[in-house]
C-alpha cells in the first residue's frame, strides 16, 4: 500500500467523521442508551476504521459499518470490564440481545435517530439551556467554547450543563424516542429553537476561518423538513421556509477569496432559485394559517429579500412592519437591534442611530460584536468617522469568526482615510 493512497484514505475517513459522526454517534446512543458509552463507541470505531479500510478499502456505507462496529466494540469492552463488575456482563449481554445488525440498517433510519435525539436532549426534564446546550455539543458536535462563544457564556458553565443534563438523562431513564400526541406539540417549541439555532451555527459559524458550516446548515434543514413531515405545525414550516430562504443566499455571502460580502452587494442572480421558491412556498403556508409566530414573522422578512430584484428595491416599509410585530411576540435585544437596522434603512441612520443607542444603554448587547458593528455603519453612514473608528475597534476586538474580522478591519482602515467630522 502506497503513502499516496494511506494518505488518500486517511482524508476520506476525516471526511467521514466531520460529515456523519453526529449520525453515528446519534444512533449508537440509541442503541446503548448511554451517551457517554456511545462517545467510547464513537471513537473506537473510527479508531477501527482507520487500521482497517486502509487495507480493505470503504466499506458499501460507512456509517453503517460504523455504527456496528462501534457497538460490538463497546460489548467486548463491557464484557472485559465485567471480571471486576457483574452488572456490565449483565449489560453487555442486553446490548446483544434482540438487537438486529446495526451494519443493515438503512441512511434513512439512520438520519431518523438524529431526530430521535434531539426530542431527547430538549426533554422538558432538562433546563432550557441544558437542552440547547446538548443538543449542539451531541446533535452538532459543536466544542463546549463554541457553544459558549454563541450564547456569551462561560466553556465551564457549558460542560457543567452539558454533565448534569446527561446524568439527568441517565437517572431518569429517558427513552430516546419521538413522543406522540400532545407532548410532541407541547415539546415542538424547544425542538425549534434548537433546530434554529444548528442552523444559525452553521449560516454564520460563531468562531473559526470560515464563515459558514455548509454541512450544519443542511442538517438543520433536514431536521426541519423532518418535523414538518411529522408535524405540519405552522410554525414548523416557518422555520422551515425561514432557513430556506437565508441558506439560498449562503454562496453569495462570501467572495471567491473567502470575504464577506453585505447583502446589498450580492449577486441576486447567483441565489438559489429552488431554495427560494421552496422557502416562498411554506412561508405563504405558514401566513395562510393565521398564526404569526416568530419563525414565520422572520421568514416573511427574509421573504421580503428573496423576492426584491435589487436592493434599492427592498420594500422596507413591508419589513419595518413585520419587525414591529416581531418585537411585539420576541422581546430579546437581538430582535431589537434588527428592528432598529430595518427602520434606519426606512427613515434614515439618524433614527436608526437613536434606536441602537437605546439598546446599547441597557448593556445587554455590550459583548456583542454586530451590535457595535451596526452603530459603526450608521455613523460611517452620517459622515460621524471619528465615532464610527471607535464602534468598529469594539466589533472588531468583539469578533471571532476570520471573515467578519477581515470586514470589520478594512471598514476600520477606510475611517482612517476620511476626514473626521
Amino acid at each position: 500500500m502506497s503513502l499516496e493512497f494511506h494518505g488518500r484514505m486517511q482524508d476520506a475517513i476525516s471526511a467521514i467523521y466531520r460529515n456523519d459522526s453526529r449520525r453515528v454517534l446519534a444512533t449508537l446512543v440509541r442503541l446503548l442508551g448511554d451517551f457517554d458509552l456511545a462517545e467510547e463507541a464513537l471513537q473506537d470505531a473510527f479508531v477501527a476504521a482507520s487500521e482497517q479500510w486502509p487495507r480493505d478499502g470503504l466499506p458499501n456505507n460507512p456509517s453503517a459499518w460504523l455504527v456496528s462496529t462501534g457497538r460490538f466494540k463497546i460489548i467486548d469492552r463491557l464484557r472485559r470490564r465485567a471480571r471486576f463488575d457483574s452488572l456490565l456482563g449483565e449489560l453487555a449481554t442486553s446490548l446483544n440481545e434482540n438487537v438486529p445488525d446495526p451494519g443493515d440498517m438503512s441512511d434513512l433510519e439512520l438520519a431518523d435517530d438524529r431526530l430521535r435525539l434531539i426530542f431527547t436532549c430538549c426533554h422538558p426534564a432538562l433546563s432550557p439551556d441544558a437542552q440547547v446546550a446538548l443538543t449542539l455539543r451531541e446533535v452538532c458536535g459543536l466544542t463546549t467554547e463554541e457553544i459558549a462563544h454563541a450564547f456569551l457564556t462561560s466553556p465551564s458553565t457549558v460542560a457543567q450543563r452539558i454533565v448534569r443534563a446527561k446524568t439527568k438523562i441517565r437517572d431518569a431513564q429517558i427513552p430516546y424516542e419521538v413522543p406522540t400526541g400532545h407532548e410532541l406539540a407541547e415539546r415542538l417549541e424547544v425542538v425549534n429553537q434548537v433546530v434554529y439555532l444548528v442552523f444559525n451555527e452553521g449560516y454564520t459559524a460563531s468562531i473559526g476561518p470560515d464563515l459558514t458550516r455548509v454541512k450544519m446548515s443542511e442538517e438543520a434543514i433536514h431536521l426541519g423538513r423532518l418535523l414538518v413531515d411529522l408535524l405540519p405545525d405552522p410554525e414548523t414550516r416557518g422555520l422551515l421556509a425561514l432557513m430556506l430562504l437565508h441558506d439560498s443566499r449562503r454562496e453569495e455571502r462570501t467572495s471567491d477569496t473567502g470575504d464577506f460580502v453585505l447583502l446589498p452587494d450580492q449577486d441576486r442572480s447567483k441565489w438559489n432559485r429552488d431554495r427560494i421558491d421552496e422557502g416562498l412556498s411554506h412561508v405563504q403556508e405558514a401566513l395562510s394559517s393565521g398564526v404569526l409566530g416568530p419563525y414565520t414573522l422572520q421568514a416573511a422578512i427574509a421573504a421580503a429579500h428573496a423576492v426584491a430584484p435589487s436592493a434599492e428595491s427592498t420594500d422596507w416599509d413591508r419589513i419595518a412592519e413585520l419587525y414591529d410585530h416581531l418585537v411585539d411576540l420576541d422581546h430579546s435585544p437581538v430582535v431589537a437591534l434588527n428592528r432598529a437596522a430595518a427602520v434606519a434603512m426606512r427613515d434614515g441612520p439618524q433614527v436608526g442611530l437613536a434606536l441602537i443607542d437605546d439598546i446599547l444603554a441597557t448593556g445587554d448587547l455590550d459583548e456583542y460584536h454586530l451590535a457595535h458593528s451596526v452603530k459603526a455603519d450608521l455613523l460611517r453612514r452620517l459622515g460621524k468617522t471619528r465615532e464610527a473608528r471607535v464602534s468598529y475597534q469594539r466589533a472588531l476586538d468583539l469578533a471571532q469568526q476570520e471573515p467578519e474580522r477581515r470586514f470589520l478591519s478594512r471598514r476600520l482602515a477606510e475611517t482612517e482615510h476620511t476626514t473626521p467630522r
